[in-house]
């Protein structure tokens, strides 16, 4: 069984500065395909908050959004509710 490369045209749109979303646009076998795919989608869109780039599996997708989320906590600070970090270790569970 060999295995087949996959490459895909993720789209992201960006709501606000922090807020983003991610969907697959398209799926290729190659990356000319994928190539050809992303400059059609590009040229067709009309939003400044839409762009497109290839990944070519899921590693490369999950490695730019781990990036794009530890940029986002080094410029905020965590959100950190006290009542869900109260120690709790003298309660019982029940």
């Amino acid at each position: 069984m060999t295995d087949k490369k996959i490459w895909l045209v993720i789209e992201k749109n960006t709501y606000g500065e922090n807020n983003h979303n991610y969907s697959i646009s398209k799926t290729a076998n190659t990356i000319e395909q994928a190539t050809k795919f992303k400059m059609h989608l590009d040229a067709l869109n009309d939003r400044e908050n839409r762009t497109y780039f290839i990944a070519s599996d899921i590693d490369t997708i999950m490695e730019r959004v781990i990036s794009l989320h530890n940029k986002k906590v080094e410029d905020e600070k965590p959100l950190i509710l006290k009542d869900e970090v109260k120690d709790t270790s003298s309660e019982m569970p029940f």
